[in-house]
């Protein structure tokens, strides 16, 4: 195999192994540092494709890779994310979930709360979005439904907002079951909504062919820059705002 080949399998690999950093991390509640990793992950996945096109040694292989490195670091963390916030909050507002549907149960003397498990989710959808997704020939000019890097960047906003961006009403909310819940279910939608959303990809980089790409990107910055990881959820709801706008323009 040539070594030019391997480049773009190489840097997809990385995102695999940063994901696989961030599971660790958040398995021991280690959420700022995971989220470094996600987002370097994240900024391996979208040069890998762009490094494969550039170097013209896209391949079958690195299409398949690709999706297996997304599953880690864009399906599996968020999940993992999205449980250990359910946990936290069933826990830390003492709901009594004797008195509910999900209430504790106990196997083998091991007591168990089947809630959190809900956040898991977003696992199973993201593996079945990125399993259409290679199946999926129209799929080269716009996405069907939320990326799962996108979805993954909402997820980890979470608890991130709750570590930068402290207030009672924010962690009020963020720590609310139901709210978690309701999130996890849009997530689970948009992943395989059948919304058609622009993906960022330049062919040109002239302005009219590219004015939805340009006044997101413009937008996104303008929200991160004031807002900081509380836009994270903004730009996402801009991202699919702009692209049902181009689809009906």
């Amino acid at each position: 195999m040539k070594i030019k080949a391997f480049i773009p399998n190489f840097v997809t690999l990385l995102n695999l192994f940063c994901g696989s950093i961030a599971i660790i991390l958040v398995v021991n509640n280690q959420f700022v540092l995971a989220g470094v990793f996600v987002f370097l992950g994240i900024f391996f996945d979208f040069f890998d494709g762009l490094l494969a096109r550039k170097l013209n040694v896209q391949s079958e292989l690195g299409i398949q890779l690709d999706s297996l490195a997304d599953m880690v670091t864009s399906g599996l963390v968020p999940g993992l994310i999205m449980y250990k916030l359910l946990e936290l909050a069933t826990n830390s507002q003492g709901i009594n979930l004797n008195a509910s549907w999900s209430d504790h149960m106990f196997w083998s003397g091991v007591k168990f709360n089947p809630v959190p498990f809900l956040g898991l989710l977003i696992t199973l959808s993201s593996a079945y979005r990125l399993a259409r997704f290679n199946l999926d020939e129209d799929q080269q000019t716009y996405f069907k439904g939320l990326p799962t890097p996108a979805n993954a960047l909402l997820i980890l906003s979470l608890p991130l907002i709750l570590e930068f961006q402290n207030n009672d009403i924010t962690n009020a909310t963020i720590l609310n079951p139901i709210f978690l819940i309701i999130i996890t279910l849009i997530s689970t939608y948009l992943l395989n909504s059948p919304v058609k959303l622009f993906a960022l990809k330049f062919k040109t980089y002239a302005f009219k062919p590219n004015a939805v790409r340009y006044i997101f990107l413009i937008l996104a910055v303008v929200l991160l820059f004031v807002l900081q990881f509380a836009a994270i959820p903004l730009v996402i709801l801009l991202y699919i705002l702009l692209s049902l706008f181009n689809t009906i323009k």
